[in-house]
């Protein structure tokens, strides 16, 4: 097994424990917490290559769906069922969504692409929250998005601001070519 393919391997570990321990580090509002998986997954998906940043997102939702309890409100298909589920499933469309940006060199770019991003985690996740708790807008919107938006605004900058000082780097570390 090559060099870059053991660091590859050990990246998009750790990733996946990266975002797994986002999801400890939480408010706890009910009916959704406050966590930092979503940094970690704008970090994943601006930083590396898609090929590296899909399978850390999915390798985490595996194994929670699977038992192991590494979701802020438990573990396994009842978690995906529950108000929070519509979240975790949009962290996959937000990181491929990403992958483009992580070719541009601006932190503004980077600033566009993490908001687009959370947009689009926030899309199933608000609607999945309407539904399972059988939600008006104006309460799904207070308790599922408004809440949100402070630590938002900085977790899109620090993941811009990461993504930018740091991609040159991990392409040399990762033997990516510089596009």
């Amino acid at each position: 097994m090559g060099r870059y393919r053991v660091k590859r391997i050990v990246i998009v570990s750790l990733f996946s424990a990266l975002i797994a321990a986002g999801s400890f580090i939480r408010v706890p509002i009910p009916p959704v917490p406050i966590t930092l998986q979503t940094l970690f997954v704008l970090i994943s998906g601006i930083l590396l290559p898609l090929y590296m940043s899909l399978p850390s997102v999915l390798i985490y939702l595996f194994l929670g769906l699977v038992g192991l309890p590494l979701f802020s409100g438990g573990s396994g298909l009842a978690v995906f069922t529950g108000p929070t589920g519509g979240y975790l499933v949009g962290m996959i469309p937000a990181v491929i969504f990403l992958s483009p940006f992580r070719k541009m060199k601006s932190v503004w770019a980077n600033v566009v692409g993490c908001t687009f991003a959370s947009i689009i985690i926030y899309i199933p996740g608000l609607l999945w929250l309407k539904h399972s708790l059988r939600l008006d807008w104006m309460t799904t919107l207070m308790s599922g998005f408004v809440p949100f938006l402070p630590g938002d605004v900085i977790k899109i900058a620090v993941a811009a601001g990461v993504g930018a000082a740091l991609r040159e780097k991990a392409d040399r570390s990762l033997g990516i070519e510089a596009s």
